[in-house]
């Protein structure tokens, strides 16, 4: 079952203190790219935003840095917030304690931040508890599903859209999956903000 949105329910069941949404008034959205970087795609998110002027925050897979180091520094040069997405892309609720942390650490090496998203939303009350001492977990508000091939990108930009408020953190992919509906949603989603008067924040410089 995919959850495209956070309702109550399910932050209920996940783990306390993990952060949903960022808590303003202000009208700002927070825009997230998952499992890159990739040279296939994540330039291509670049320039999209580039030509917005809009920045944003990319959860890093350790192994894609290690194999495309040049795309990982484009994204930080280019003014881009990061986080750590462990080393392979792994699934908590099928992995040892001891070896999810360990991935973790390992993309630490790589990656210089203090956020972490775990992979296909899986965590822990035990992992939580143990990451929560140095690192802000990030969930989503809304997240596109760009990487559902059984979605339109009409309907991963409603799924964006549909969900979108004052403090929203938004999910798209900057992987080989994702491509085809991300770069048709993500530049109609960023007019369709700047339209409504919404700024987009870095999830590196903000109170949680």
């Amino acid at each position: 079952m995919n959850v495209y949105s956070a309702p109550f329910w399910l932050r209920i069941i996940y783990p306390k203190g993990l952060i949903w949404r960022v808590p303003s008034s202000r009208k700002e959205v927070f825009l997230t790219f998952d499992d890159g970087p990739v040279p296939e795609v994540t330039p291509l998110v670049l320039s999209i935003l580039k030509k917005y002027n809009v920045k944003a925050t990319f959860f890093c897979v350790g192994e894609n840095i290690q194999k495309y180091p040049e795309v990982f520094d484009l994204l930080l040069k280019e003014g881009h917030a990061v986080g750590n997405h462990t080393f392979h892309h792994i699934k908590a609720w099928k992995t040892d304690y001891n070896d999810y942390l360990s991935e973790v650490e390992q993309c630490s090496l790589l990656v210089k931040s203090n956020l972490f998203r775990p992979p296909y939303g899986q965590i822990s009350r035990k992992i939580a508890r143990n990451l929560g001492k140095d690192y802000r977990i990030i969930m989503w508000s809304a997240l596109t599903g760009d990487y559902d091939k059984m979605l339109s990108g009409d309907q991963c930009l409603a799924n964006a859209i549909d969900n979108t408020s004052p403090g929203s953190i938004v999910v798209f992919h900057d992987s080989l999956k994702a491509l085809e509906s991300m770069e048709y949603a993500l530049p109609l989603y960023v007019e369709y903000c700047l339209g409504k008067g919404y700024e987009f924040g870095k999830l590196d410089n903000v109170e949680m």
